[in-house]
Protein backbone atom coordinates (compact mmCIF):
# COMPACT_ATOMS: atom_id res chain seq x y z
CA UNK A 1 0.00 0.00 0.00
CA UNK A 2 1.42 3.49 -1.11
CA UNK A 3 1.90 6.01 1.80
CA UNK A 4 -1.21 8.00 0.57
CA UNK A 5 -3.46 4.99 0.43
CA UNK A 6 -2.44 4.37 3.87
CA UNK A 7 -2.63 8.33 5.11
CA UNK A 8 -6.17 7.58 3.71
CA UNK A 9 -7.08 5.33 5.34
CA UNK A 10 -5.58 5.83 8.67
CA UNK A 11 -7.87 9.24 8.73
CA UNK A 12 -10.92 6.82 8.06
CA UNK A 13 -9.95 4.72 10.80
CA UNK A 14 -9.21 8.10 13.46
CA UNK A 15 -12.82 9.21 12.18
CA UNK A 16 -14.63 6.26 13.26
CA UNK A 17 -12.40 5.90 16.44
CA UNK A 18 -13.56 9.31 17.26
CA UNK A 19 -17.29 8.69 16.54
CA UNK A 20 -17.47 5.77 18.11
CA UNK A 21 -15.77 7.78 21.80
CA UNK A 22 -19.06 9.92 21.53
CA UNK A 23 -21.84 8.84 19.03
CA UNK A 24 -25.05 7.16 19.69
CA UNK A 25 -26.57 6.47 15.89
CA UNK A 26 -29.81 5.41 14.58
CA UNK A 27 -29.68 1.05 14.89
CA UNK A 28 -26.86 1.62 17.09
CA UNK A 29 -24.74 -1.17 16.96
CA UNK A 30 -20.57 -1.09 18.13
CA UNK A 31 -19.88 -4.12 16.28
CA UNK A 32 -21.53 -3.41 13.55
CA UNK A 33 -20.13 0.55 13.08
CA UNK A 34 -16.76 -0.47 14.02
CA UNK A 35 -16.22 -1.48 9.82
CA UNK A 36 -18.57 1.82 8.98
CA UNK A 37 -17.93 4.43 6.50
CA UNK A 38 -17.64 7.96 7.03
CA UNK A 39 -18.65 10.04 4.19
CA UNK A 40 -17.50 13.50 3.61
CA UNK A 41 -18.85 14.38 0.09
CA UNK A 42 -21.30 13.28 -2.67
CA UNK A 43 -21.97 14.04 -5.76
CA UNK A 44 -25.56 13.28 -8.36
CA UNK A 45 -25.72 9.31 -7.33
CA UNK A 46 -22.33 8.67 -5.82
CA UNK A 47 -20.81 8.93 -2.58
CA UNK A 48 -17.60 9.64 -1.47
CA UNK A 49 -15.42 8.32 1.73
CA UNK A 50 -13.46 9.89 4.21
CA UNK A 51 -10.07 7.64 1.62
CA UNK A 52 -11.46 9.57 -1.45
CA UNK A 53 -13.01 6.34 -2.78
CA UNK A 54 -16.35 6.91 -4.82
CA UNK A 55 -19.53 4.76 -3.78
CA UNK A 56 -22.87 4.38 -6.00
CA UNK A 57 -25.89 5.48 -3.44
CA UNK A 58 -27.65 1.77 -3.62
CA UNK A 59 -30.48 3.68 -1.55
CA UNK A 60 -31.16 6.95 -2.19
CA UNK A 61 -29.36 7.83 1.28
CA UNK A 62 -32.18 6.32 2.97
CA UNK A 63 -35.04 6.41 0.39
CA UNK A 64 -34.43 10.16 0.67
CA UNK A 65 -32.14 11.52 -1.68
CA UNK A 66 -33.90 11.01 -4.96
CA UNK A 67 -32.16 14.51 -6.68
CA UNK A 68 -28.74 13.04 -5.72
CA UNK A 69 -26.21 15.22 -3.78
CA UNK A 70 -24.87 18.52 -5.21
CA UNK A 71 -27.76 19.99 -6.55
CA UNK A 72 -27.02 23.75 -5.99
CA UNK A 73 -31.07 24.91 -6.80
CA UNK A 74 -31.75 22.90 -3.44
CA UNK A 75 -28.88 24.67 -1.50
CA UNK A 76 -29.35 28.12 -2.63
CA UNK A 77 -32.83 28.29 -1.89
CA UNK A 78 -32.39 26.89 1.60
CA UNK A 79 -29.24 29.72 2.16
CA UNK A 80 -31.75 32.12 0.54
CA UNK A 81 -34.25 31.72 3.54
CA UNK A 82 -31.68 30.96 6.23
CA UNK A 83 -30.44 34.52 4.85
CA UNK A 84 -33.53 36.06 4.85
CA UNK A 85 -35.52 34.52 7.79
CA UNK A 86 -33.98 31.13 9.87
CA UNK A 87 -36.86 30.35 11.75
CA UNK A 88 -40.28 31.44 12.47
CA UNK A 89 -43.11 29.58 14.40
CA UNK A 90 -45.68 27.56 12.57
CA UNK A 91 -48.39 27.88 15.28
CA UNK A 92 -51.84 29.33 14.96
CA UNK A 93 -51.75 32.65 14.52
CA UNK A 94 -47.86 32.60 12.60
CA UNK A 95 -47.03 31.37 9.21
CA UNK A 96 -44.63 32.18 6.58
CA UNK A 97 -44.97 32.34 2.63
CA UNK A 98 -42.63 29.59 2.01
CA UNK A 99 -45.09 27.28 4.17
CA UNK A 100 -47.90 28.98 2.27
CA UNK A 101 -47.00 27.98 -1.28
CA UNK A 102 -45.57 24.74 0.02
CA UNK A 103 -49.32 23.70 0.90
CA UNK A 104 -50.70 25.61 -2.21
CA UNK A 105 -48.32 23.27 -4.60
CA UNK A 106 -49.40 19.94 -2.87
CA UNK A 107 -52.44 20.61 -3.23
CA UNK A 108 -52.30 20.65 -6.83
CA UNK A 109 -50.10 17.58 -7.44
CA UNK A 110 -51.61 15.38 -4.53
CA UNK A 111 -54.93 12.37 -4.61
CA UNK A 112 -58.02 15.02 -5.99
CA UNK A 113 -59.32 14.54 -2.26
CA UNK A 114 -56.61 15.68 -0.47
CA UNK A 115 -56.21 19.63 -0.11
CA UNK A 116 -54.62 20.16 3.28
CA UNK A 117 -51.45 19.71 4.91
CA UNK A 118 -50.00 19.80 8.26
CA UNK A 119 -46.02 20.09 8.09
CA UNK A 120 -43.23 17.77 10.80
CA UNK A 121 -39.89 16.62 10.92
CA UNK A 122 -40.14 13.23 9.09
CA UNK A 123 -42.21 10.30 8.35
CA UNK A 124 -42.11 8.82 12.72
CA UNK A 125 -43.81 12.30 13.64
CA UNK A 126 -46.23 12.13 10.59
CA UNK A 127 -47.28 8.72 11.60
CA UNK A 128 -47.95 9.81 15.17
CA UNK A 129 -49.82 13.03 13.41
CA UNK A 130 -52.07 10.44 11.47
CA UNK A 131 -52.92 8.27 14.46
CA UNK A 132 -54.02 11.25 16.63
CA UNK A 133 -55.81 13.02 13.46
CA UNK A 134 -57.88 9.80 13.03
CA UNK A 135 -58.85 9.35 16.76
CA UNK A 136 -59.83 13.37 16.71
CA UNK A 137 -61.80 13.23 13.31
CA UNK A 138 -64.07 9.94 15.24
CA UNK A 139 -64.18 11.68 18.45
CA UNK A 140 -65.98 14.86 16.47
CA UNK A 141 -68.07 12.70 14.63
CA UNK A 142 -69.39 10.97 17.20
CA UNK A 143 -67.57 7.91 17.92
CA UNK A 144 -64.95 8.26 20.12
CA UNK A 145 -64.60 4.40 20.49
CA UNK A 146 -62.65 4.21 17.33
CA UNK A 147 -59.29 4.44 18.28
CA UNK A 148 -57.88 1.29 17.19
CA UNK A 149 -54.90 1.38 14.42
CA UNK A 150 -54.03 -1.77 11.63
CA UNK A 151 -51.18 -1.99 9.89
CA UNK A 152 -49.44 -4.60 8.20
CA UNK A 153 -47.02 -7.24 9.30
CA UNK A 154 -43.64 -5.77 7.49
CA UNK A 155 -44.65 -2.20 7.20
CA UNK A 156 -42.82 0.59 8.23
CA UNK A 157 -43.81 3.62 9.80
CA UNK A 158 -41.00 4.85 11.60
CA UNK A 159 -39.74 4.35 15.24
CA UNK A 160 -41.46 6.91 17.62
CA UNK A 161 -43.46 4.75 20.27
CA UNK A 162 -46.88 5.11 18.54
CA UNK A 163 -45.13 4.61 15.12
CA UNK A 164 -43.06 1.69 16.18
CA UNK A 165 -46.24 0.34 17.56
CA UNK A 166 -47.69 0.61 14.16
CA UNK A 167 -44.61 -1.04 12.42
CA UNK A 168 -44.82 -4.53 11.75
CA UNK A 169 -41.34 -5.64 11.72
CA UNK A 170 -40.66 -7.17 15.42
CA UNK A 171 -37.66 -6.79 15.63
CA UNK A 172 -37.94 -2.86 16.67
CA UNK A 173 -39.91 -4.10 19.38
CA UNK A 174 -38.47 -6.05 22.25
CA UNK A 175 -36.33 -3.52 23.70
CA UNK A 176 -39.18 -0.77 24.41
CA UNK A 177 -41.82 -2.73 24.88
CA UNK A 178 -44.91 -2.66 26.05
CA UNK A 179 -46.22 -0.98 22.83
CA UNK A 180 -49.11 1.17 22.99
CA UNK A 181 -52.21 -0.31 22.90
CA UNK A 182 -55.14 -0.79 20.04
CA UNK A 183 -52.41 -1.98 17.13
CA UNK A 184 -53.00 -4.57 15.16
CA UNK A 185 -51.20 -6.29 12.80
CA UNK A 186 -51.89 -8.30 9.59
CA UNK A 187 -50.72 -10.01 6.95
CA UNK A 188 -49.57 -7.86 4.33
CA UNK A 189 -49.90 -9.08 0.42
CA UNK A 190 -46.32 -10.62 -0.33
CA UNK A 191 -46.88 -11.62 -3.93
CA UNK A 192 -43.74 -14.18 -3.14
CA UNK A 193 -45.16 -15.97 -0.10
CA UNK A 194 -48.78 -14.73 0.65
CA UNK A 195 -50.68 -18.09 0.37
CA UNK A 196 -54.38 -17.56 -1.01
CA UNK A 197 -57.40 -19.93 -0.33
CA UNK A 198 -58.01 -22.47 -3.41
CA UNK A 199 -59.61 -20.38 -6.32
CA UNK A 200 -59.16 -17.01 -4.84
CA UNK A 201 -57.16 -14.04 -5.91
CA UNK A 202 -54.14 -13.32 -4.08
CA UNK A 203 -54.89 -9.90 -3.70
CA UNK A 204 -58.17 -10.29 -2.83
CA UNK A 205 -57.46 -13.11 0.06
CA UNK A 206 -54.56 -10.71 1.34
CA UNK A 207 -57.17 -7.65 1.33
CA UNK A 208 -59.54 -9.66 3.28
CA UNK A 209 -57.31 -9.96 5.86
CA UNK A 210 -58.20 -6.51 6.96
CA UNK A 211 -62.04 -7.31 7.29
CA UNK A 212 -60.87 -9.90 9.45
CA UNK A 213 -59.15 -7.95 11.73
CA UNK A 214 -61.90 -5.31 11.52
CA UNK A 215 -64.39 -7.69 12.61
CA UNK A 216 -62.54 -9.48 15.46
CA UNK A 217 -61.43 -5.82 16.59
CA UNK A 218 -64.92 -4.43 16.59
CA UNK A 219 -65.80 -2.24 13.14
CA UNK A 220 -66.78 0.34 16.05
CA UNK A 221 -63.43 0.32 17.43
CA UNK A 222 -61.31 1.00 14.26
CA UNK A 223 -60.55 3.95 13.19
CA UNK A 224 -57.79 3.69 10.90
CA UNK A 225 -55.82 1.45 8.51
CA UNK A 226 -52.56 2.42 7.55
CA UNK A 227 -50.06 1.00 4.50
CA UNK A 228 -47.56 1.74 2.17
CA UNK A 229 -48.19 1.65 -1.61
CA UNK A 230 -45.07 -0.20 -1.95
CA UNK A 231 -43.71 -1.84 1.39
CA UNK A 232 -40.12 -0.43 1.12
CA UNK A 233 -37.79 -1.05 4.35
CA UNK A 234 -40.10 -4.44 4.72
CA UNK A 235 -38.29 -5.86 1.28
CA UNK A 236 -39.55 -4.08 -1.33
CA UNK A 237 -42.92 -5.71 -1.11
CA UNK A 238 -45.36 -4.55 -4.38
CA UNK A 239 -48.54 -5.53 -4.06
CA UNK A 240 -51.08 -7.52 -6.50
CA UNK A 241 -53.65 -5.29 -8.70
CA UNK A 242 -56.95 -5.66 -7.60
CA UNK A 243 -55.26 -5.51 -3.62
CA UNK A 244 -55.76 -1.84 -2.79
CA UNK A 245 -59.26 -1.63 -5.06
CA UNK A 246 -60.33 -4.38 -2.13
CA UNK A 247 -58.75 -2.24 0.93
CA UNK A 248 -60.99 0.41 0.05
CA UNK A 249 -63.85 -1.00 0.01
CA UNK A 250 -63.26 -2.53 3.34
CA UNK A 251 -62.22 0.92 4.60
CA UNK A 252 -65.42 2.03 3.32
CA UNK A 253 -67.93 0.00 4.38
CA UNK A 254 -66.79 -0.24 7.98
CA UNK A 255 -65.99 3.50 8.08
CA UNK A 256 -62.05 2.68 8.88
CA UNK A 257 -59.90 5.89 7.46
CA UNK A 258 -57.62 4.63 4.87
CA UNK A 259 -54.00 5.95 5.97
CA UNK A 260 -51.10 5.82 2.63
CA UNK A 261 -47.77 5.93 3.97
CA UNK A 262 -45.91 7.32 0.86
CA UNK A 263 -42.89 8.33 2.92
CA UNK A 264 -41.01 6.07 0.40
CA UNK A 265 -43.38 6.12 -2.34
CA UNK A 266 -44.03 10.20 -2.96
CA UNK A 267 -42.51 12.32 -5.49
CA UNK A 268 -42.37 10.26 -7.99
CA UNK A 269 -40.39 7.06 -6.78
CA UNK A 270 -42.77 4.40 -7.75
CA UNK A 271 -43.34 6.28 -11.49
CA UNK A 272 -46.48 8.28 -10.68
CA UNK A 273 -46.21 11.25 -8.00
CA UNK A 274 -47.54 9.64 -5.55
CA UNK A 275 -48.12 5.70 -5.13
CA UNK A 276 -51.62 4.63 -4.59
CA UNK A 277 -52.22 6.33 -7.91
CA UNK A 278 -50.92 3.22 -10.08
CA UNK A 279 -54.46 1.50 -8.63
CA UNK A 280 -57.15 4.70 -8.98
CA UNK A 281 -57.37 4.31 -4.78
CA UNK A 282 -57.65 7.86 -3.45
CA UNK A 283 -56.99 7.78 0.50
CA UNK A 284 -58.75 9.64 3.19
CA UNK A 285 -55.25 10.58 5.19
CA UNK A 286 -51.81 11.13 3.19
CA UNK A 287 -48.29 10.91 4.99
CA UNK A 288 -44.49 11.81 3.43
CA UNK A 289 -41.09 12.64 4.18
CA UNK A 290 -37.86 11.94 2.18
CA UNK A 291 -38.02 12.96 -0.99
CA UNK A 292 -39.71 16.08 -0.35
CA UNK A 293 -36.50 17.87 0.13
CA UNK A 294 -34.23 15.13 -0.94
CA UNK A 295 -33.34 14.51 2.36
CA UNK A 296 -31.52 18.18 2.72
CA UNK A 297 -33.49 19.55 5.23
CA UNK A 298 -35.90 17.54 7.51
CA UNK A 299 -38.82 18.08 6.44
CA UNK A 300 -42.43 15.80 6.10
CA UNK A 301 -46.17 16.04 6.77
CA UNK A 302 -49.42 14.72 6.08
CA UNK A 303 -52.43 15.49 3.67
CA UNK A 304 -55.96 15.86 4.88
CA UNK A 305 -58.85 14.95 3.39
CA UNK A 306 -61.89 18.05 2.37
CA UNK A 307 -64.29 15.88 4.41
CA UNK A 308 -61.82 15.84 7.53
CA UNK A 309 -60.73 19.17 7.21
CA UNK A 310 -64.60 20.35 7.21
CA UNK A 311 -65.14 18.12 10.32
CA UNK A 312 -62.49 19.81 12.01
CA UNK A 313 -63.02 23.03 11.11
CA UNK A 314 -66.84 23.17 11.67
CA UNK A 315 -65.95 21.99 15.40
CA UNK A 316 -64.72 25.30 16.15
CA UNK A 317 -62.15 23.35 18.85
CA UNK A 318 -58.70 23.56 18.48
CA UNK A 319 -56.23 20.66 17.33
CA UNK A 320 -53.96 20.37 20.23
CA UNK A 321 -51.09 18.45 18.52
CA UNK A 322 -47.55 20.99 17.87
CA UNK A 323 -44.53 20.51 16.92
CA UNK A 324 -42.06 23.30 17.27
CA UNK A 325 -40.80 22.78 13.84
CA UNK A 326 -43.70 22.85 11.98
CA UNK A 327 -43.87 24.42 8.68
CA UNK A 328 -40.12 25.46 8.95
CA UNK A 329 -39.38 28.08 6.60
CA UNK A 330 -36.34 27.07 5.52
CA UNK A 331 -37.13 23.34 5.03
CA UNK A 332 -40.31 24.61 3.27
CA UNK A 333 -38.08 26.72 0.76
CA UNK A 334 -35.89 23.49 -0.16
CA UNK A 335 -39.61 21.54 -0.29
CA UNK A 336 -40.50 24.49 -2.70
CA UNK A 337 -37.08 24.05 -4.86
CA UNK A 338 -37.62 20.11 -4.84
CA UNK A 339 -40.65 19.72 -6.55
CA UNK A 340 -39.51 22.65 -9.02
CA UNK A 341 -36.83 19.87 -9.33
CA UNK A 342 -39.25 17.12 -9.75
CA UNK A 343 -41.58 18.60 -12.24
CA UNK A 344 -38.82 20.37 -14.63
CA UNK A 345 -37.10 16.59 -14.85
CA UNK A 346 -39.69 14.52 -14.85
CA UNK A 347 -39.32 11.99 -11.77
CA UNK A 348 -41.96 9.94 -12.04
CA UNK A 349 -41.63 8.99 -16.05
CA UNK A 350 -37.20 8.96 -15.00
CA UNK A 351 -37.95 6.49 -12.17
CA UNK A 352 -40.80 4.61 -14.33
CA UNK A 353 -38.07 4.13 -16.99
CA UNK A 354 -34.88 3.43 -15.00
CA UNK A 355 -37.06 1.01 -12.63
CA UNK A 356 -37.91 -0.99 -15.75
CA UNK A 357 -34.01 -1.26 -16.98
CA UNK A 358 -33.30 -2.14 -13.41
CA UNK A 359 -35.88 -4.61 -12.93
CA UNK A 360 -35.03 -6.31 -16.15
CA UNK A 361 -31.29 -6.18 -16.00
CA UNK A 362 -31.59 -8.04 -12.93
CA UNK A 363 -33.73 -10.23 -14.09
CA UNK A 364 -31.62 -10.81 -17.37
CA UNK A 365 -28.49 -12.23 -15.17
CA UNK A 366 -30.38 -13.78 -11.62
CA UNK A 367 -33.89 -14.77 -12.53
CA UNK A 368 -32.50 -18.27 -13.10
CA UNK A 369 -29.97 -18.43 -10.35
CA UNK A 370 -30.46 -21.21 -7.61
CA UNK A 371 -30.83 -19.38 -4.57
CA UNK A 372 -32.60 -16.39 -6.28
CA UNK A 373 -36.46 -16.73 -5.25
CA UNK A 374 -37.53 -13.41 -6.21
CA UNK A 375 -36.96 -10.26 -8.28
CA UNK A 376 -39.59 -7.32 -7.68
CA UNK A 377 -40.21 -3.58 -8.11
CA UNK A 378 -42.03 -0.67 -8.95
CA UNK A 379 -40.20 1.95 -10.53
CA UNK A 380 -37.01 3.04 -9.28
CA UNK A 381 -37.41 0.36 -6.07
CA UNK A 382 -36.29 -2.90 -5.94
CA UNK A 383 -35.95 -6.09 -4.29
CA UNK A 384 -33.68 -9.57 -4.61
CA UNK A 385 -35.05 -12.16 -2.37
CA UNK A 386 -32.47 -15.02 -1.59
CA UNK A 387 -33.51 -18.31 -0.27
CA UNK A 388 -32.21 -21.36 0.25
CA UNK A 389 -34.01 -23.78 -2.73
CA UNK A 390 -36.10 -21.59 -5.08
CA UNK A 391 -38.39 -24.76 -5.87
CA UNK A 392 -39.51 -24.85 -2.10
CA UNK A 393 -38.73 -21.18 -1.46
CA UNK A 394 -36.78 -22.63 1.68
CA UNK A 395 -35.19 -19.43 3.41
CA UNK A 396 -31.44 -19.39 4.84
CA UNK A 397 -30.60 -20.00 8.26
CA UNK A 398 -30.31 -16.37 9.52
CA UNK A 399 -27.16 -17.48 11.01
CA UNK A 400 -25.94 -17.69 7.06
CA UNK A 401 -26.39 -14.14 7.18
CA UNK A 402 -26.30 -14.10 3.12
CA UNK A 403 -27.36 -10.71 3.19
CA UNK A 404 -25.24 -9.22 4.91
CA UNK A 405 -22.63 -11.24 2.87
CA UNK A 406 -24.17 -9.77 -0.63
CA UNK A 407 -24.33 -6.25 1.01
CA UNK A 408 -20.16 -6.60 2.07
CA UNK A 409 -19.48 -8.10 -1.43
CA UNK A 410 -21.31 -5.02 -2.84
CA UNK A 411 -19.55 -2.62 -0.69
CA UNK A 412 -16.31 -4.28 -2.27
CA UNK A 413 -17.26 -3.35 -5.91
CA UNK A 414 -18.30 -0.12 -5.06
CA UNK A 415 -22.06 0.27 -4.10
CA UNK A 416 -23.48 0.69 -0.44
CA UNK A 417 -27.14 -0.06 0.27
CA UNK A 418 -29.38 -2.20 2.51
CA UNK A 419 -30.61 -5.44 3.04
CA UNK A 420 -33.79 -6.64 5.24
CA UNK A 421 -32.91 -10.05 6.36
CA UNK A 422 -31.92 -11.53 2.76
CA UNK A 423 -33.68 -9.34 0.35
CA UNK A 424 -31.30 -6.85 -1.19
CA UNK A 425 -32.81 -3.23 -1.28
CA UNK A 426 -32.32 -1.11 -4.19
CA UNK A 427 -33.74 2.21 -4.85
CA UNK A 428 -30.97 4.51 -6.21
CA UNK A 429 -31.07 8.26 -6.81
CA UNK A 430 -33.73 9.01 -9.25
CA UNK A 431 -31.42 11.40 -11.37
CA UNK A 432 -28.83 8.28 -11.73
CA UNK A 433 -27.72 7.65 -15.48
CA UNK A 434 -28.42 4.54 -17.40
CA UNK A 435 -25.48 3.91 -17.01
CA UNK A 436 -25.27 3.58 -13.56
CA UNK A 437 -28.45 1.61 -13.30
CA UNK A 438 -26.00 -0.78 -15.62
CA UNK A 439 -23.34 -0.73 -13.40
CA UNK A 440 -25.71 -1.56 -10.08
CA UNK A 441 -27.06 -4.79 -12.20
CA UNK A 442 -23.57 -6.09 -12.76
CA UNK A 443 -22.46 -5.10 -9.32
CA UNK A 444 -25.27 -6.94 -7.81
CA UNK A 445 -25.07 -10.18 -10.24
CA UNK A 446 -21.27 -10.35 -9.07
CA UNK A 447 -21.52 -9.81 -5.41
CA UNK A 448 -24.41 -13.01 -5.99
CA UNK A 449 -22.21 -15.07 -7.46
CA UNK A 450 -19.19 -14.28 -5.27
CA UNK A 451 -21.27 -15.45 -1.93
CA UNK A 452 -23.65 -17.89 -3.80
CA UNK A 453 -21.68 -19.65 -6.73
Amino acid sequence: MSNTAEAANNAEAALIERDMAHLIHPLHSKAAHSGGKVWVGGEGAYLVDANGERYIDGLSGLWNNTAGNGRKELADAGGKQLAEMGYASGYAGSSNPQAIELAERLARITYPNINHFYFTSGGGESTDTNIKMARYYWKLKGKPEKTKCISRIWGYHGVTLAAMSATGIDAYWPMFEPRVPGFIHIPGPYPYLYEAPAGESQGVAAANELEKAILEAGPETVAMFIAEPVQGAGGVIVPQDDYFPRIREICDKYEVLLVSDEVITGFGRTGTMFGLEHWGVKPDLIQFAKAITSGYFPLGGIGVSDEIMKTMDESGKPFMHAYTYSAHPVGCAIANAMLEVIDKEDFPGQAAAKGKRLLNGLKDVLGDHPNVGDIRGLGLMCGVEYVKDRSTKEMFDGADGVGAKIHAQTMERGMFSRVRGDVYCLAPPIVSSEDTIDQIVEIVADSTKAVLG
